[in-house]
């Protein structure tokens, strides 16, 4: 499993200031919970103060007349600290939604414009884990970390400040082992650090087996693999439980050394506390006001250990999500050229592709289509034809050469303009879970039902389509699962033909489809193609004898251009192929 770069800096001031940013829509939300914090801090150490003063005034001195009312500002007191921590949970986990929404945008939108050769290197299942579980780590350093951090500190400062106001010595006393515990706190600190790394490590891991094997259940079960699977899953499931049972090791190590060193810091105060009231030199309020104390000096270092995890996790989430927002694979769009009309004339020249460092994928390729044009592209597996309409698109920059769109390198046209006029239907059709509408349109409010049901007669779609239980209302299921191959394939048909392109590509469009069907729209296909530059992807040569060029491709190099006719009678590749697959079908 790849390996996250990560710094694991458990405080990076540099990735809390970028965090910061985010939180400026939401300033006053953040200075009420600042607000809340503060007021909780300086009402902290008031209970105890109470109950000090009407056990030294009230209950030792035996007036009992007053008890009632001091029992009436102690409950007064903390309904009032039950609502201020109310709200304060309230707007910092609002603020904590609300930033990582505004992420989580900024994630998503970053994701779709990245080009497609990143996804080529990149696990689905880390950017799922990058856009969904990372971000909630983060919502907790503004829900439970930062914010209480801050508020965690200045009790601690508040409360140290009155009982050093009360009686410094006492105080000394309870601070004894106060270094036991810091070294504690370190050793904790630097061991959870690691482990929390991986924790989110396996997170990822775990996410990105799941995406694979759930996408490609139908070739585990094809090929009987259900139990080798299984136990590479076992094996990356133990992975991910051991990380979390590490990581709780160490809480359930630190945790009772917590209440050890607290029992001691009691006990030293019992010892010189008790001896300090038989001396007449403090009250039993002041004890009792220091047992409630240390309670709530060591309870916020307890949750500071734990604030400290949870900001330190937020921090290792951040990394990796300011990881995806630093890249920077995108396709340059510096281009204006936006004409009112595209003919669709394509001329490559010189062109030569490679997907990584100098390994070719096309090699000197130069062919000129002619705007209404039909271009065929025929070779073996590997040959590079769907690399020419990948680079057609944009999808992957040419290293040398030039693509000419009308006379204008396809660099100088607005990147979102040049692929409106450039419809693909591929061989395999992907359908979102959604209406077969929804899936035709892609959410484009311009394109209306009338255009819809129009273009699905042009491509002998239209029966089917209004046999569905809902017609265009219909429900189609993740990628399409309960539409048949063809069915499918006529959506994308329709998908195509109503976005109206200037130039449409067809890579295998037909290759899902059964025979009679594919009859049945082959004039459909003659039809959407009709005074539109087209480039078909075929491996039948059936299909693509009518095109006005052919372009026979080997190893990323062109070796014939020719009519179906002027091919055969060169009596070359084409002619080879030809004979090899017409003989092979029994012809």
């Amino acid at each position: 499993m790849k390996q996250d770069k990560i710094s694991g800096k458990a405080y990076d001031s540099k990735l809390l200031s970028r965090l910061a940013k985010y939180m400026r829509p939401y300033r006053t939300i953040f200075w009420i919970s600042v607000v809340l914090t503060i007021l909780l801090a300086a009402v902290a150490p008031a209970l105890p103060m109470l109950i000090e003063y009407t056990l030294d005034n009230y209950i030792l001195n035996g007036q009992y007349e007053g008890l009632d009312m001091m029992l009436i500002i102690m409950m007064l007191l903390l309904i009032a600290q039950t609502i201020v921590r109310y709200f304060h949970t309230l707007m910092t986990n609002t603020l904590g939604q609300s930033v990582i929404r505004d992420i989580r945008i900024q994630v998503f939108e970053h994701i779709t414009n990245l080009r497609l050769k990143y996804f080529d290197n990149t696990p689905i299942g880390r950017l799922i884990t990058r856009t969904i579980s990372d971000l909630e780590t983060i919502a907790n350093i503004f829900s439970e970390g930062l914010i209480q951090i801050i508020g965690d500190l200045l009790q601690l400062v508040v409360i140290l400040g009155v009982m050093f106001y009360t009686d410094w010595r006492l105080t000394l006393i309870i601070l004894v082992p106060m270094p036991l515990m810091l070294w504690a706190t370190y050793i904790f600190k630097e061991a959870m650090k690691s482990a929390f790394q991986d924790v989110r490590l396996w997170v990822s891991n775990l996410n990105t087996f799941l995406q694979e094997h759930i996408s490609g259940m139908a070739v585990i079960q094809y090929f009987a693999r259900e139990e080798q699977e299984m136990k590479k899953f076992e094996a990356i499931n133990k992975e991910h439980r051991n990380a979390h049972v590490r990581a709780n090791w160490y809480f359930s190590i630190f945790f009772p050394v917590l209440e050890i060193i607290i029992a001691i810091a009691t006990g030293l105060l019992v010892w010189y506390g008790s001896k300090q009231v038989l001396a007449d030199v403090i009250s039993p309020g002041v004890v009792v006001a220091f047992l409630m104390y240390i309670n709530m000096i060591f309870r916020p270092i307890r949750e500071l250990i734990d604030k400290f995890n949870t900001l330190q996790m937020g921090m290792v989430s951040a990394e990796r999500i300011f990881d995806v927002l630093d890249t920077n694979e995108f396709t340059p769009n510096s281009g204006t050229h936006k004409p009112a009309q595209i003919r669709g004339e394509i001329e490559f020249k010189n062109v030569w592709f490679a997907y990584n460092d100098e390994k070719w994928v096309l090699k000197d390729v130069s062919f000129k289509v002619k705007p209404g044009e039909t271009l065929a592209l025929v070779g073996a597996t590997g040959a590079g034809k769907s690399s020419t309409i990948n680079i057609l698109s944009r999808f992957y920059e040419i290293q040398k050469g030039q693509i000419l769109l009308d006379g204008v390198d396809i660099r100088d046209y607005e990147l979102t303009f040049l692929r409106k006029n450039i419809s693909t239907v591929l061989q395999d059709v992907f359908l979102f879970s959604d209406t077969v509408k929804n899936n035709i349109t892609l959410q484009n409010p311009a394109i209306t039902d009338e255009e819809i049901i129009n273009a699905a007669k042009r491509v002998g779609a239209y029966d089917f389509i209004m046999r569905l239980p809902e017609g265009l209302d219909y429900k189609v299921q993740e990628r399409g699962a309960t539409l048949s191959a063809g069915q499918a394939q006529l959506v994308s048909f329709i998908r195509a033909l109503v976005h109206d392109p200037s130039i449409l590509i067809l890579d295998e469009a037909t290759s899902s489809i059964d025979t009679e069907t594919e009859l049945m729209i082959q004039s459909a296909i003659d039809n959407l193609m009709e005074g539109r530059t087209a480039i078909v992807i075929a491996h039948r040569l059936s299909t693509i004898q009518k095109a006005d060029k052919i372009i026979v491709l080997e190893k990323g190099e062109i070796k014939e251009i020719g009519s179906h006719q002027e091919l055969l009678a060169m009596d070359g590749y084409y002619k080879r192929l030809y004979d090899l697959q017409f003989d092979s079908a029994g012809i």
